[in-house]
C-alpha cells in the first residue's frame, strides 16, 4: 500500500531497524533475508534523503533525523494497526485477542486472579501474558507490544492514558516466630534490623526508602533483594528480617505462611496504583471491556488485619 508514493511497509520495516540497529536481527522480525533488508534500507534513505542507520565501527547509529522520525512512526503504526486493520470485535465471547500485561505479583494475586477467573467464563478464547515490571514498562505500551501496565501513581508517565485501578497501604512484615517483634516495630528498630525489599524498590523511581520517616530513610538495612512480593514474605521465614508488602497481599501471605504483621511507628503513604494503556486503544472495544472488568475490583473494600 503507498500514501503520498511511500510504500507503508517501509514504515514497519524502518520500526523494527530503529528498534534493532541491526541488519541480522531487523532482516529476522522482518522474515526476510539480509539483503532484502539491506536493499529496504536503501529504499528508506533514497525516500527520506536521510541516511536513517550509519555503520560506526561494528555497530548501527541512527542519524538525528532517524531518531525524529521513530517515535511518530511508531505512533502511526500503533493507529493503524488499532483503528485499521485489527478487526473491529466487539463481542468477547467471540474475541482471540492476547493481551500482554506489565503488573507485578501484588496486581497479579489481589486482582487479576478474580478478573481472570471471571473471563474464563465469558470469554474463553482470550488469553493473558504477565511481564514483570522489574524488567518492562512504559516503552514496550509506546512500541505496541504491550496492551496494558499497572505502576504506582509515582512512576506514571505522561502521554498515556490511565485511571485510578486500586488503593492499598504498606505494612511491615516478619515471620511469625521472629522473638524481636510482638505486633509493632519502632523507629529504632528499622534502622537496625536487616530487611528484605523487592527489586525495584532500589532500581526505579519508585522507592519505599523514599517514603520512610527521615530517620529511617536513608539508614535501611538492605540484606536481600528480590524480584516479587510473594518471594520477599518466603525470605522473611527463619530470619530476624523485615520487609514492607502492600496490606492486601501481606493478608493473603499471612494465611498461608508463618509471617506476622507489624505496626509501623509512623503513618505511611498509600500505595495507589494506576491502570495505564497507550492513546490509540481508548476506544478499541475489546480492550475497552477489559479495563472495565480490572478497574471495576477497585470497588473492593480493603481486607481487614
Amino acid at each position: 500500500m503507498r500514501f503520498e508514493q511511500l510504500d507503508l511497509n517501509l514504515l514497519v520495516a524502518l520500526d523494527i531497524l530503529m528498534e534493532e540497529q541491526n541488519i541480522t536481527r531487523a532482516s529476522e522480525k522482518l522474515n526476510l533475508s539480509q539483503s532484502a533488508t539491506s536493499s529496504i534500507l536503501s529504499r528508506l534513505r533514497a525516500y527520506f534523503d536521510d541516511d536513517i542507520l550509519v555503520q560506526v565501527g561494528r555497530k548501527m547509529q541512527p542519524t538525528p533525523y532517524a531518531v525524529e522520525l521513530q517515535q511518530p512512526v511508531r505512533d502511526v503504526l500503533s493507529t493503524i494497526r488499532s483503528t485499521i486493520v485489527s478487526k473491529r470485535m466487539e463481542d468477547p465471547s467471540q474475541s482471540t485477542r492476547h493481551f500482554r500485561i506489565i503488573g507485578s505479583d501484588y496486581i497479579i494475586q489481589t486482582l487479576m486472579l478474580d478478573v481472570l477467573s471471571e473471563i474464563s467464563a465469558i470469554a474463553p478464547n482470550i488469553t493473558f501474558e504477565f511481564l514483570t515490571p522489574f524488567s518492562h514498562g512504559a516503552e514496550l505500551l509506546a512500541k505496541g507490544n504491550a496492551d496494558l501496565l499497572v505502576v504506582p501513581e509515582q512512576v506514571v508517565t505522561e502521554g498515556f492514558s490511565s485511571a485510578i485501578l486500586a488503593d492499598d497501604e504498606f505494612v511491615c512484615a516478619c515471620a511469625q516466630d521472629n522473638p524481636l517483634f510482638d505486633d509493632s516495630i519502632s523507629a529504632e528498630q528499622l534502622t537496625t534490623t536487616g530487611f528484605v525489599t523487592v527489586g525495584f524498590d532500589r532500581h526505579s523511581k519508585f522507592n519505599m526508602g523514599n517514603w520512610l520517616n527521615e530517620e529511617v530513610r536513608d539508614n535501611r538495612k538492605v540484606e536481600v533483594i528480590v524480584n516479587d512480593f510473594n518471594t520477599l514474605s518466603r525470605a522473611l521465614i527463619g530470619t530476624q528480617r523485615v520487609g514492607l508488602i502492600p496490606h492486601k497481599l501481606a493478608i493473603q501471605h499471612a494465611q498461608h505462611m508463618p509471617i506476622k504483621l507489624l505496626k509501623l511507628p509512623f503513618s505511611f503513604p498509600k500505595l495507589r496504583e494506576h491502570l495505564v494503556w497507550h492513546p490509540t486503544l481508548e476506544r478499541d472495544p475489546i480492550h475497552r471491556w477489559l479495563r472495565e472488568k480490572m478497574l471495576a475490583k477497585n470497588q473492593l473494600e480493603a481486607p481487614k488485619a
